[in-house]
C-alpha cells in the first residue's frame, strides 16, 4: 500500500468503491485482465475442477481441507516446541580461545612425554 492510501485510511477520505462509477472503468479492467490471466494459466479450469468435485463429495472435501488446516496447526506447534526446547550451548570468544590453548598445551605436553620416554629407553 502507497502513502495515499494510508493517508486515506488515516484521515478517512472516502475508498474508490466498484459501484462508482468514476472507478467503473478501471474495475472492470482490472477484473478482466485477472480473468484473462486465469484462462491463460488455465487456474479457471483447476478451480472448476475442485468445485466440482466439492460439489459432488462434500464431506470428503471438508474432511481433506479440514485436515490440511489441522495437519498445518499441528506442524506448527511441533515446529514451535522443537525450537523451544533447543537450547544451543553459547561459548564466548574467550572460551573457545581457551579451549584451543588448552588442547594445544595438552598436544604439547602428549608430545614432551613420549621424547621423555624415548629418552629414557
Amino acid at each position: 500500500m502507497n502513502i495515499k492510501g494510508f493517508r486515506r485510511m488515516l484521515f478517512g477520505e472516502k475508498m474508490p468503491d466498484r459501484n462508482d462509477p468514476k472507478y467503473k472503468e478501471r474495475y472492470e479492467r482490472d477484473v478482466e485482465a485477472g480473468r484473462r490471466f486465469a484462462r491463460a494459466t488455465h487456474i479457471d479450469r483447476a478451480a472448476a475442477k475442485v468445485q466440482n468435485f466439492a460439489n459432488v463429495h462434500r464431506r470428503l472435501f471438508l474432511v481433506i481441507v479440514f485436515s490440511f488446516v489441522i495437519g498445518g496447526l499441528v506442524w506448527n506447534i511441533y515446529r514451535l516446541t522443537v525450537v523451544y526446547r533447543h537450547n544451543p550451548s553459547q561459548r564466548t570468544a574467550t572460551q573457545m580461545q581457551d579451549s584451543v590453548l588448552r588442547e594445544r598445551h595438552k598436544a604439547l605436553q602428549e608430545v614432551e612425554m613420549r621424547e621423555h620416554e624415548a629418552g629414557e629407553l
